[in-house]
């Protein structure tokens, strides 16, 4: 599989996450006190649906011997890290911090997959959860600004690790970003911490990654629960996900997942 797109692919994957951005937004808005992971969920895919996409993880395998995932968006809550099923009835309330990592194959038939997520807190929460999400995402722009053609892989996890270090949070190991596009998930591997094997992973233009960031407020260690999708912090801590999906240009590059909030 080539790492890199063509020209005719890349316009298809920017309309995509254009729409997959705005869909995001809008679940964004209706993720209120009282509303239901189940109703999010079933308001994500009718979303997906109306735009001409298919959600990319409801039904996902990544073995053929996998159980399929049960839900169109990953949806998590407070401690939940990544992956956690939209499929249940468990209600959100006042002080929960919301993750929503949402993907969209678009067009429905033969489109291409573009990913996206982030964390928000649903009313006050305490000063050191508001500087987690706050850096998080900083940490996901400083990523961003690294994929340019000439650098590398690795500079990318040794920029979000040298910002996010200081700060004494967990930067989730287990769990890395991605390439994207043909498939929900393609090569390269793309860490949130420096690995100096990927010093030969060189960025192309025309390249597609999906940058995410995971950090805790404790380990970095995580564990899966029972559920056997929902991945936590060893230390059950309080954690952030942010992700966009980012063409490697010639010049700056184009985050094609960008919220209207965000531009």
């Amino acid at each position: 599989m080539s790492l890199t797109k063509k020209p005719d692919e890349l316009k298809v994957i920017q309309e995509g996450g254009e729409k997959i951005g705005a869909i995001l937004e809008k679940l964004v808005k209706a993720a209120a006190p009282g509303i239901t992971l189940a109703e999010l969920d079933a308001e994500a895919e009718r979303l997906i649906v109306e735009a001409g996409g298919v959600p990319s993880f409801k039904g996902y395998k990544a073995r053929a011997s996998d159980t399929p995932f049960p839900s169109t968006i990953c949806v998590c809550v407070n401690e939940e890290l990544v992956h956690a099923p939209g499929n249940r009835a468990r209600a959100l309330h006042t002080g929960d911090i919301l993750s929503i990592d949402i993907g969209m194959r678009w067009p429905a038939k033969d489109g291409f997959f573009t990913d996206t997520a982030l964390t928000i807190p649903l009313g006050p929460v305490k000063k050191e959860v508001e500087l987690l999400l706050e850096r998080t995402q900083k940490a996901l722009e400083i990523g961003i600004a690294e994929v340019r053609p000439g650098k590398s892989v690795a500079d990318i996890g040794r920029a979000i690790e040298a910002y996010l270090k200081p700060f004494g949070y967990g930067i989730v190991r287990a769990l890395v970003g991605h390439g994207v596009g043909y498939k929900v998930h393609e090569p390269p591997q793309v860490p949130n911490y420096y690995q100096k094997a990927l010093e030969g992973v060189k960025i192309e233009q025309g390249m597609v990654l999906a940058l995410e960031p995971m950090v805790t407020l404790g380990t970095h260690e995580v564990k899966t629960l029972d559920d056997g999708w929902t991945i936590v912090p060893a230390d059950d801590s309080l954690c952030a996900h942010f992700e966009h999906t980012v063409i490697a240009t010639d010049g700056d590059p184009l985050v094609v997942t960008r919220r209207s909030e965000e531009r």
